[in-house]
């Protein structure tokens, strides 16, 4: 009796206990939490390339005098043609603003050929490297500059599109928090078909978003981890999908098991041992490939890499240690309608992947054959996705630089209207600028600030912004000027095209090789860790070829974002192999209980079927909460992410990694004991309700 009494007070005590833990750790984790968006950078060299020559220049540009200059165009502009008004208006406004501020140069008009625009390149060192302080300068500057009466007049420049980009970022963190939570609430209610249940693993879901923002401003304070706009969302969509799948998984077998043990704590203590593998695995598989990140040459996807695999661990804390200490303290109850009580059967019905497990038993090669054919046909689309995304295009609306670019190619189509920054030894800077004034496609060039041994010099190309003559005669620049670096806006995006294509070349294969790694250590099998390999990767193939399809002609997208591509395969490879452990896990589980293997796969795709499904929903709905944002590069992302969501769920892993298994027999195991054959039948053993 002694004991019984022992063994129930500690079965009070772990949850309470648990419950208090946490309490603690977030209250320990919230001065850090709300210092998150303070540390949150989204200045163009957050986003360069660690080792281009355009970050280079943004560094040393911060070093100069004055540090890192904020370059603005003032664009004014009248369809029938600029009136001498319009002309003293411009030019009285250009001085008024340069009276207020400290700017690196008079400003100049440059007039169109057909008079209809004239624009005033102006720069700025007030800001420095402050964000805040250079988005008071844009906005100051357009507050001065006014038109009306038919006159337009525009702000954009390089300076100008970061104040706008950082406006869409920092607008971001409420609605994208507010519409994931949405979305996942909705959707458990519908899953769970309960008033209450769906309340628990969302809060939960919650909790570790909280967590995981205070661990990221642990990461950057302590070992200087960016933190930019996009990785900041992208860890808040992966906490509450990942985190939602996760509890999904759980509460399924805790439900299961509670039909089989009388008490809470026992019956949860069950669906962890039984869950809790599969969960790990599919945890540090995200994880692993997340990390894979650091191997970026980007500073964006490199920095990605570290705050989403916080999100992913702190959303397996949570689900693997808060929600089981809420559900077992709030009991069977939570579940009300629907409670699962100590020795009831679940009411029998015909499921859908019932019938697909049929049809995979019985035509297994076909199915395969079919899949694969799909999947081949689907990855062709990605020959028609739209070529590099241009900083004009990156928004899915108009803001004022947009407008004001759009303004400058219309009005000025033979000439260059963007600088150039060329960052030169000051000892070998008039050399420099005689060979960059030599350069063929250079209009001009002008000397700018020294200090630290550097001089800036200002180039303007013949041609216009990002068009493939600017693009040579940057590359010219950076041929004839040995020891100086090139740099600019034009320039950052053509080192964010080549770094894009260099990080995919040594990226991919790192997170291949780990995710097999895991994946082998996990199922003791070769066969099955390939196939689930091959399955993402097709999976991968066939969402960028739906992208290529609806991006431009229905979305009206001019570009792709060359990190797109990246991105995508690593978080469907890491994320889509979830659901393969979730259901080769179970297939295992009943192959070493003595089920035929065929039986076993059917049995596994019958068991998890439901959960694999629940969970793809949620987080490709969480994904495609980026689909609504105002940032083309985060709607591409969200949009391929949740495609290849719901084609693995639906698709891969409910048919066509059956199909595989079916096929292959007891060879999807291979090497392992499980791919041999026993000596003597062994029953299926019956699992029966279990008393207190």
């Amino acid at each position: 009796m002694g004991a019984a009494r022992t063994s129930s007070r500690r079965r009070r005590a772990v949850p309470w206990l648990v419950l208090g833990l946490w309490i603690a750790v977030l209250a320990l984790a919230s001065p850090f939490a709300s210092k998150l968006s303070d540390v949150q950078r989204d200045r163009a060299v957050d986003y360069l390339p660690a080792s281009a020559d355009s970050t280079q220049v943004a560094k040393i540009q911060d070093r100069l005098p004055g540090g890192e200059a904020t370059e603005m165009v003032v664009v004014y502009h009248r369809d029938g043609g600029l009136t001498a008004a319009d002309r003293a208006t411009a030019a009285d406004q250009i001085a008024e603003i340069a009276g207020a501020h400290t700017l690196t140069g008079r400003p100049a008009g440059i007039p169109s050929r057909d008079g209809t625009t004239v624009m005033y390149p102006v720069a700025s060192t007030e800001p420095g490297q402050d964000e805040e302080a250079r988005d008071e300068l844009v906005n100051a500057v357009r507050d001065v500059a006014r038109g009306g009466d038919g006159l337009s007049v525009e702000v954009g420049g390089a300076g100008a599109l970061a104040t706008d980009a950082a406006e869409v970022y920092n607008s971001l963190d409420g609605p994208l928090l507010y519409t994931t939570a949405a979305v996942v609430a909705l959707l458990l209610i519908v899953i769970y078909r309960s008033p209450f249940l769906w309340l628990v693993p969302l809060a939960v879901a919650g909790m570790a978003d909280y967590l995981s923002m205070g661990v990221a401003y642990g990461l950057n304070q302590w070992f200087g981890t960016s933190v930019s706009g996009q990785a900041s969302g992208i860890m808040t969509i992966l906490v509450f999908g990942a985190g939602t799948d996760y509890a999904l998984l759980l509460v399924s077998r805790y439900r299961e098991e509670l039909r089989r043990i009388e008490r809470p704590y026992d019956a949860m203590a069950a669906a962890l041992r039984g869950c809790g593998p599969a969960v790990l695995a599919s945890s540090g598989t995200v994880a692993a490939g997340l990390l894979c990140l650091l191997a970026a040459d980007l500073n964006s996807s490199r920095g990605m890499g570290p705050l989403g695999t916080v999100g992913v661990l702190c959303a397996l804390a949570a689900m693997l240690t808060l929600l089981p200490a809420i559900l077992v303290l709030l009991g069977r109850r939570v579940f009300w309608p629907l409670v699962p009580r100590y020795g009831s059967t679940p009411k029998a019905r015909r499921s859908l992947f019932a019938a697909m497990g049929s049809s995979a038993g019985r035509r297994p090669l076909a199915v395969l054959a079919g899949g694969a054919a799909l999947l081949g046909a689907l990855a062709l689309g990605s020959l028609n996705l739209p070529g590099t995304l241009k900083q004009e295009d990156s928004f899915t609306s108009k803001p004022d630089a947009v407008a004001a670019m759009e303004t400058l190619a219309a009005a000025y189509p033979e000439r260059g209207t963007q600088p150039i920054t060329v960052i030169a030894p000051t000892g070998r800077a008039d050399a420099a600028l005689a060979a960059a004034r030599d350069t063929r496609g250079v209009e001009s060039a002008e000397r700018g600030r020294s200090g630290g041994g550097w001089t800036e010099i200002s180039v303007l190309a013949a041609a216009p912004p990002q068009s493939a003559g600017e693009t040579a005669t940057i590359e010219a620049l950076r041929d004839r000027l040995d020891g100086s670096y090139v740099g600019g806006p034009s320039a950052q995006q053509i080192d964010l095209k080549d770094t894009n294509a260099r990080d995919t070349a040594v990226v991919v294969p790192i997170v291949l090789l780990s995710v097999l790694l895991i994946l082998v250590a996990l199922l003791r099998s070769l066969v099955a860790p390939l196939l689930l390999v091959a399955a993402v990767v097709a999976v991968w193939g066939a969402a960028l070829g739906i992208g290529g399809l609806v991006f431009g002609p229905l979305f009206g997208f001019e570009g792709t974002d060359p990190g797109m591509g990246l991105l995508s395969f690593v978080f469907l490879v890491a994320l889509g192999v979830d659901y393969g452990i979730f259901l080769m896990h179970r297939m295992r589980e009943e192959s070493r209980n003595g089920t035929e293997p065929v039986e076993a796969a059917l049995i596994a795709l019958r068991t998890t079927g439901g959960v694999i499904a629940s969970a793809g929903l949620v987080l490709a709905a969480t994904f495609a909460v980026l689909t609504n944002m105002p940032m083309v590069q985060l709607v591409e992302l969200g949009f391929v992410i949740a495609v290849g969501v719901l084609l693995d769920t639906f698709l891969v892993r409910t048919y066509l990694v059956t199909s595989a298994s079916v096929a292959l027999r007891r060879r999807v195991w291979w090497p392992g004991r499980l791919s041999r054959a026993p000596e003597e039948p062994v029953r299926a053993r019956e699992r029966e309700p279990v008393g207190a």
